[in-house]
């Protein structure tokens, strides 16, 4: 099922982890055949920032972090995953099923801990 999605990633230090989940996001992407935009919002602070027309066209948000994001309402009235980077680099699958799960329901938010 070909998606647009777009996902930020933030951790607590803004280093490794902030990273290695936007890097895992791209091989679930690619794998899926999504189309993937990856924010990040580490130590160097906002790289590769979403706008208000990648979120008009996106299917899904993923929130992959541990640490609230900056300028999150701007994700509101968009289907939302919001799952910790342990979580998802640990268990993509549940994550991939979410998305999957989630564009059959009306905009919704689900937290996956």
């Amino acid at each position: 099922m070909e998606l647009n999605i777009v996902a930020v990633t933030a951790c607590v230090s803004g280093v490794a982890h902030t990273y290695m989940a936007a890097e895992r996001l791209v091989k679930v992407g690619h794998h899926e055949k999504w189309h993937m935009k990856i924010e990040t919002q580490g130590a160097l602070g906002v790289e590769n920032k979403i706008n208000p027309d990648d979120i008009t066209h996106a299917d899904v948000v993923l929130l992959v972090t541990d640490i609230e994001i900056d300028d999150a309402q701007r994700f509101i009235g968009v289907r939302t995953i919001k799952t910790s980077i342990k979580t998802f680099l640990l268990q993509p699958q549940q994550i991939i099923e979410a998305v999957k799960c989630i564009m059959k329901k009306p905009v919704v938010y689900l937290d996956i801990p």
